[in-house]
């Protein structure tokens, strides 16, 4: 066993990266919604993180219908309790059939898990997906194993870094 710090074991997500695998979750679930030709009613975006793959998402499949849900799951490194804080217009939701929620990531699986008991009938998608959560995913890209820790363009700053061999 080793004692890994998150970074250690890290998978660093570009702005180019998230826009080009969020543009592959569109084509994946282009056509395949409940409405005519495959249609889908709306995008609801999780936030924070779903936020921006849900924009590229309702985008590229021409949604114009966008709205979000926010679920705090995490406290610090906590993910024991998830609770939704704000909730998406009652009218368009219903069961959720005809509806596409977006996420970045399922890790624990927790989040979706309470937002599949709301909107027992919509399409849960997500960028990213880790063994412990992807049972509750519909649609995925990339699958990272349970100990990768994913640091998003969001969480990161560019910054000068030294050379491996010290000062020029």
């Amino acid at each position: 066993m080793t004692d890994r710090l998150p970074h250690e074991k890290g998978f660093h997500v570009s702005w180019d990266q998230l826009h080009r695998d969020s543009r592959a979750l569109a084509w994946r679930l282009d056509g395949r919604g409940p409405g005519d030709e495959g249609a889908w009613k709306a995008v609801v975006g999780i936030t924070r993180g779903g936020m921006a793959p849900a924009m590229i998402v309702a985008r590229e499949l021409g949604i114009r219908t966008v709205d979000t849900i926010s679920v705090k799951s995490y406290e610090h490194q906590d993910q024991s309790g998830a609770k939704v804080l704000k909730s998406p217009d009652a009218e368009i939701m219903g069961d959720g059939t005809g509806i596409l929620v977006v996420d970045d990531l399922v890790d624990t699986g927790r989040t979706l898990e309470l937002v599949r008991k709301l909107y027992p009938q919509a399409h849960f998608a997500t960028v990213y997906a880790k063994p412990m959560g992807n049972s509750q995913v519909d649609t995925y890209v990339t699958e990272v194993s349970q100990d990768t820790w994913i640091f998003f363009p969001w969480d990161m700053a560019l910054q000068y870094v030294e050379p491996y061999r010290g000062k020029d």
